[in-house]
Formats: structure tokens, sequence, C-alpha cells
């Protein structure tokens, strides 16, 4: 089970929001570098970020907090990223610079074939984020929500070639209450690629009700506000997952 400590990028600070909303921000740090370096010295073994900005304006905009990061751990760990990937050149320019894996979101909804196109030009390196509220899809920063089946999409989606989903109950994030494991089952069962939980971790429970539905197809969890607010200790959460799952 991996722990994939989140790193939410706004103005070029580390701040982490509610339910989405950018005017519930709270800044955890100043040094986008030092913050991933921490993350790595306490164990990481991937390391989530999040371009708020750009998934707010549709392109780029935290570019050079993104890039100290990518400098900061080098190889030792793979780093994926989100928020305003809209084209191909700029899938070529973070993945050129070091990023492992890139994550589609609201495009993958809105322009499938640029998903389709992502997928035949970098395989192995598409993600996609979905983000739900009682089953259905989201889009523009959970905004407006679709008339879109998650399951139905994922597979359309798994077809295509993406590496893995990471699904998102937006009703959660932010909260500290709690994952929706039975929503992230489901979705898991019905595919064959992994799923990525997301969305309101909030104590080493949540990592033990994960680790036990491991093998339906939940590949790891973001850990976001709890691994910054203190409710969880996310190197002790690590070493339980590992104990659990015999790593």
């Amino acid at each position: 089970m991996l722990l994939i400590p989140a790193i939410d990028l706004k103005d070029g600070h580390c701040v982490r929001l509610k339910q989405g909303d950018m005017a519930q921000s709270t800044t955890f740090g100043e040094d986008p570098a030092a913050m991933a370096s921490s993350w790595l010295a306490k164990g990481a073994r991937r390391l989530h970020l999040v371009d708020l900005n750009g998934a707010f304006a549709g392109k780029p905009q935290n570019f050079a907090a993104i890039k100290s990061i990518l400098n900061a751990v080098g190889d030792d760990i793979p780093v994926q990223l989100g928020g305003g990937i809209r084209d191909l050149d700029t899938i070529e320019k973070y993945i050129d610079g070091g990023l492992r894996y890139v994550i589609i979101g609201t495009a993958a909804v809105k322009n499938p074939g640029f998903l389709k196109d992502a997928c035949a030009a970098f395989g192995g390196h598409i993600i996609v984020g979905l983000d739900a509220k009682d089953g259905k899809v989201a889009t523009d920063g959970w905004s407006k929500l679709t008339g879109h089946e998650v399951v139905d999409l994922a597979k359309k989606f798994e077809d295509w070639g993406v590496e893995s989903i990471i699904y998102t109950d937006i009703g959660r994030d932010g909260m500290l209450s709690g994952i929706n494991i039975e929503a992230t089952v489901k979705l898991a069962q019905a595919l064959t690629i992994p799923v990525i939980a997301s969305g309101g971790l909030s104590n080493m429970a949540d990592i033990e009700q994960l680790c036990a539905v491991e093998s339906e197809g939940v590949e790891g969890v973001i850990c976001g506000r709890a691994i910054y607010s203190g409710d969880l200790d996310f190197a002790a959460a690590q070493s339980r997952a590992d104990a659990l799952n015999g790593a």
C-alpha cells in the first residue's frame, strides 16, 4: 500500500484546501522543495503534486515550484502531478523535466480525444483523476457535477491505456472524515488497472481499512490534510501498512 503525500501548490506555496475551495486554504510551507525532501526522508515512495492555480486557470502556473521539487527528489522516487494539464506539449515538458506521471482530470471528461492522444503518445505515464460525489463525476475544480457514472468512465479510460485511476470523494476531501472505502472498492473491482484512493484520509484506522482491500486493486492513498495537521503520523502509517501487507 503506497501512502502518497500530497503537496498542493498555490502561488508557489504549499497549501491545503477544504473541499476544493481556493478561498479556504491553509498554508503549510513556503518552500515546496524542502517539503518534498521532508516526505522523502520520512519514507515516502511517491509524491502527489497539484498545481491548484493551474487547475483553475487551465494551464500550468507553478512550474518553478514543481521544477524545484523534481530537482530535490531526483530519481529517488516517482512524482505525479495534476492541475491545468490540457495539451500534449505540457505533458511532454513535464515528463522531459523528470515527472513520472501526469494526472489528467477535467480534460479527460470534457475532451476525451485529448486523453486518447496522451495515452498513445505517453503510454505508462498517464493517470486519470476522477472526482465524484454519489457516484457521479465532477469537473472544473468540482464546481460542475456531470451525469457520468464513475465506473463507466473509468472502464473506458482503462481501454485507452491509462496507467491508473485516482478516485476522490469530493464530499470528504480536506474534511478528515474518512475514506469512502465502499465506493473505492467498487471502482477497483470493476477495473484491472490500479485505483488510488483520495479524499478524507484521517487516521490509522483508515490505513488499516485500505490495507484490508488492497487485494481488490487499491494500490495506494493520497495523504493530505491529516499528515499536515498531525492527525496521522506519515512514517508510522507507512510502516503499519507495510507490516499489514507483508512488505
